[in-house]
């Protein structure tokens, strides 16, 4: 595959590095002369000097060839500029970005990138799934597949506790696929049955999700479940 990197930051670099190990063809733009002039001679021929947000620089990089855009710059803006680029006027089949502020996520999705990688966020997500609070925490979200991963966790007075697998109907588009008891996580064929206390892994078709709260905890209101899960990206910088 020929891939155009743009941004040469410890993201975009390592980025390159496994890719080129690999045996793709890649190259990196990069505008920052300190950072280009550091790296020319590790990239060589693959490192190019210029501004990613310009057409030029992007035709110069062979950019209406390549197969798989990256933007991982540090500059939202600039990235949702070459990821537009990208996908309106090259048709580039694949395109990622990096979002470095989650508050920009929906622009993001609007624009219909292919993939998006936040490590804000992806961490917040980590955290919640660490902290016993959260009933219901969104732990992945793959749009070209159009399916999520979730964790749901099973009440006392959960009409599903101490249910048997085979006996258990969920709604349709959602499928058990963990079970997380005492910090270790079993196949639901290895679990038996669903006990107080556990913690459900399942995949699920986006907009299932209260669905989903309402079959596990029919006593609670789903969107307060929800909107005790998400990920607050309103405080902006």
């Amino acid at each position: 595959m020929f891939i155009v990197i743009i941004g040469c930051g410890k993201v975009g670099v390592n980025t390159a590095r496994s890719l080129l190990n690999m045996g793709h063809e890649v190259i990196v733009i990069e505008q920052r002369k300190s950072r280009y002039d550091l790296l020319l001679e590790e990239l060589g021929d693959c490192l190019m000097f210029g501004d990613g947000t310009e057409i030029w620089v992007l035709e110069k990089a062979g950019i209406g060839r390549a197969d798989l855009v990256v933007a991982v710059t540090g500059d939202d803006e600039d990235n949702i500029i070459i990821s537009q680029i990208a996908k309106l006027k090259y048709a580039a089949p694949k395109v990622v970005a990096r979002v470095n502020n989650p508050f920009n996520q929906p622009t993001f999705d609007l624009l219909g990138i292919d993939a998006t990688i936040c490590a804000a966020a992806n961490m917040l997500r980590l955290i919640m799934h660490e902290l016993p609070a959260h009933k219901f925490v969104p732990l992945l979200t793959l749009k070209r597949e159009n399916i999520e991963l979730v964790e749901l966790e099973v009440g006392e007075t959960s009409p599903l506790a101490n249910q048997r697998i085979e006996d258990i109907t969920l709604p349709d588009g959602v499928l058990l696929s963990a079970i997380l008891r005492d910090g270790k996580a079993l196949l639901p064929a290895h679990a038996g049955e669903i006990l107080p206390g556990d913690y459900v892994i399942c995949l699920l078709e986006p907009g299932r999700e209260t669905e989903l709260i309402r079959t596990f905890l029919p006593e609670e209101s789903p969107e307060a479940i929800q909107a005790e899960g998400e990920i607050d990206v309103h405080s902006g910088e």
